[in-house]
C-alpha cells in the first residue's frame, strides 16, 4: 500500500483568461473546480497507476464530503481527522500563454490535540504501507516541526517521499526520508543562488542527500527532470505536448515515482515514469491529473541519459 498524508486540503478553482489584467475588468475564458491538496493529487494518480492507495490527514466539516466523493470516485481509500470549519479556497490563474498566477486561502486552524490525533493514526496505519508520500503546505496553527512529527512515527522499513519546501522540508530531512522532489526554483532557493547548469544542478542535490535524503528528483518544467542518489545520476528530457495547465504535475510526478519505487524499480525507471506522468499532466485543464492513455503515450516517446 502506497500512504498518502494531506496536511492542507484545497477546493481548486481554475480560471482561464486570454490575458491578466490588474486593476481592469477580466473576462473568464473557462473556469475548473476541483478538490484536492498536494497529497490528494498523489493519492488519485497512484490509482490511476494501479497502486493500492489510502489517504489521510486533516479535513474540514464545510466541504469535506466532496473530497470524500472524489477519492471513491477515484478507487482511493481514505479517513481523515476533521475539524471546524471550511476547506480553503485556491485561485489558479492561467492565461493564453500558459502564465500562471497563484492566489492560495490560508484555511481554518488546527489545533494541537487534532494534530496528535492525525501523528496517532499515521503511526498505525503506516504500518500496512510500504512507500508514505507527504506533501504540501501546513494549516494555520501547524508548525514546521510538524513534518518531523508525522514522519517520525512511520516504521524505518517505509520508504517516505516529501514534497514540500523551505522550514517544513528542513523538519523532514531531519527526520531522514527516501525521495525528495525540488522545482529548480525550490532548489535555486535551497542553494541561494541561480544554477546555470547541470553540473551546478547536481552539486546542490548532493547536498541534500547529505542532509537527509537518499534520492533527489529535481523538476525542470519543459526541460524534463534530473534524479540522483548521489553515485548515480539521470536525465530525461520532456515531450513535446500542448500545454493546458502545468497545475499538479509535480504531484503526478510523485505519484508515479511512488508507484515504481514501491515496485524495486530502478532509479532510470523511476525517473522516467515520473517524467511520463508529469508531462501527461500538463495536457490536461485545470488541477485535472494525467489519464493512464496519455502517461502510456508520452512514456513511449521518453529516453533516459545517464550524466
Amino acid at each position: 500500500m502506497i500512504l498518502e498524508i494531506c496536511p492542507n486540503p484545497s477546493r481548486d478553482c481554475t480560471l482561464e483568461l486570454d490575458n491578466l489584467n490588474v486593476g481592469r475588468l477580466n473576462r473568464l475564458r473557462g473556469k475548473v473546480e476541483t478538490y484536492s491538496g498536494k497529497a490528494l493529487n498523489v493519492a488519485i494518480g497512484v490509482s490511476r497507476l494501479g497502486g493500492d492507495s489510502f489517504t489521510t490527514g486533516f479535513m474540514f466539516e464545510d466541504g469535506g464530503k466532496q473530497f470524500e466523493d472524489r477519492l471513491k470516485s477515484e478507487g482511493v481509500g481514505y479517513k481523515f481527522i476533521y475539524n471546524k470549519g471550511s476547506v480553503r479556497v485556491n485561485y489558479k490563474i492561467i492565461d493564453s500563454k500558459a502564465m500562471l498566477t497563484e492566489i492560495n486561502d490560508k484555511g481554518e486552524e488546527v489545533s494541537r490535540e487534532k494534530q496528535l490525533e492525525l501523528i496517532s493514526y499515521v503511526k498505525d496505519i503506516s504500518r500496512a504501507a510500504s512507500v508514505a508520500v507527504m506533501s504540501g503546505s501546513l494549516p494555520k496553527g501547524v508548525d514546521s516541526s510538524f513534518y518531523g512529527e508525522v514522519l517520525s512515527v512511520i516504521p524505518d522499513n517505509v520508504k517516505i517521499i516529501v514534497d514540500t519546501e523551505k522550514d517544513n522540508l528542513k523538519s523532514a530531512l531531519a527526520r531522514g526520508v527516501y525521495l525528495i522532489k525540488p522545482n529548480l526554483a525550490e532548489l535555486e532557493e535551497y542553494a541561494g543562488e541561480k544554477l546555470h547548469s547541470m553540473t551546478e544542478i547536481l552539486e546542490v542535490a548532493k547536498k541534500m542527500i547529505k542532509r537527509g535524503t537518499k534520492l533527489v528528483i529535481v523538476s525542470l518544467g519543459a526541460d524534463g527532470a534530473i534524479l540522483t542518489d548521489g553515485t548515480e545520476s539521470y536525465y530525461c528530457k520532456s515531450a513535446n505536448v500542448a500545454v493546458n495547465s502545468t497545475v499538479g504535475a509535480g504531484d503526478s510526478m510523485v505519484a508515479s515515482a511512488a508507484v515504481q519505487i514501491e515496485k524495486g524499480a530502478p532509479l532510470s525507471e523511476v525517473l522516467k515514469c515520473a517524467v511520463a506522468a508529469g508531462t501527461a499532466s500538463i495536457t490536461t485543464p485545470g488541477t485535472n491529473l494525467f489519464y493512464k492513455d496519455k502517461y502510456e503515450e508520452v512514456y513511449a516517446k521518453l529516453s533516459i541519459e545517464k550524466i
